[in-house]
């Protein structure tokens, strides 16, 4: 009689999965095939190094993780949390999915915070609050307020806040960036927001991973995509301190007309920096002053 058939193990599945979404064309195989293998199996990826058995229950956990995946389901919604800045966040379906891109304006912000003496700042269509707790994290001496329209949303910066031990650094404020800030919301050193700047027209055609799964709000920007640039640089100017600096994350072709928006309000020294792959992604101006 043939032997009974060895049991598939981490490292037998994790290589499976890899070559399915590398056939697939998804990008970053590897990480995701191993976020999945950690997810439905509970392991850690130390554990997983160590290789071993899995479970039937297991492999049927990741296979259907996997699956889902396959269909479009990002990794970041199936596992409930992803790093940004290197911090770990609860993801859930109410908020984008932190991205490599927005490193960048979190990183652009630090670098002008660590030279300023307590500086307060303000992250405005917060989301998940990434970039507001990257601040945080990065320069302890400012204090953070995560402002956010949506009430699922909010509840996700809360959590965050918590998980990541800032407590004392930040706070959540439900906000309108499409409205006047209220009269008690006080100054700010610095404001970094990271928009719904997608055309409304554009949604229907963005990729399935994005149209389907990102909430809508978190992604409309109006019929150019630049609504919410104009609002608060008209509306919200009003909140920060003289040579306080404002920092916008754009979208693709769209960091000359912000800057455009910036200097007709009034901002100076307004400047375009790129992300890694070229792109114009942040664009940044100050308020004349001291």
């Amino acid at each position: 009689m043939p032997g009974a058939a060895e049991p598939l193990t981490c490292r037998g599945l994790y290589l499976e999965l890899r070559c399915a979404f590398e056939a697939a064309g998804l990008p970053g195989a590897a990480l995701e095939a191993r976020e999945l293998l950690c997810a439905g199996t509970g392991r850690t990826r130390e554990a997983l190094l160590r290789d071993g058995p899995l479970t039937q229950g297991e492999e049927e956990r990741v296979r259907n993780l996997a699956a889902r995946h396959l269909a479009g389901e990002p990794v970041a919604y199936l596992i409930g949390e992803w790093a940004f800045y290197g911090l770990p966040l609860t993801v859930t379906p109410a908020v984008l999915i932190p991205r490599v891109d927005t490193e960048v304006l979190a990183g652009e912000a630090i670098a002008w915070l660590q030279a300023q003496e307590r500086p307060r700042v303000l992250d405005l269509c917060a989301r998940s609050g990434c970039v507001g707790l990257a601040l945080a994290d990065q320069v302890p001496a400012c204090r953070v307020v995560l402002g956010e329209l949506s009430t699922e949303a909010l509840a996700v910066c809360g959590e965050n806040v918590r998980r990541c031990g800032l407590e004392n650094r930040a706070e959540v404020r439900r906000l309108d960036a499409l409205r006047p800030p209220p009269e008690d919301l006080g100054r700010f050193s610095c404001i970094v927001c990271n928009p719904p700047y997608i055309p409304d027209g554009d949604i229907p055609d963005l990729d399935g991973s994005v149209r389907d799964f990102d909430p809508h709000l978190a992604l409309r920007g109006g019929a150019d995509g630049l609504d919410f640039y104009r609002a608060i640089v008209r509306d919200w100017r009003r909140v920060l301190l003289p040579g306080g600096r404002l920092y916008f994350e754009v979208g693709i072709g769209q960091a000359e007309a912000v800057r455009a928006l910036l200097d007709a309000g009034g901002f100076t020294g307004t400047a375009v920096v790129p992300d890694g792959q070229g792109i114009d992604r942040v664009v940044s101006g100050a308020v004349p002053g001291t």
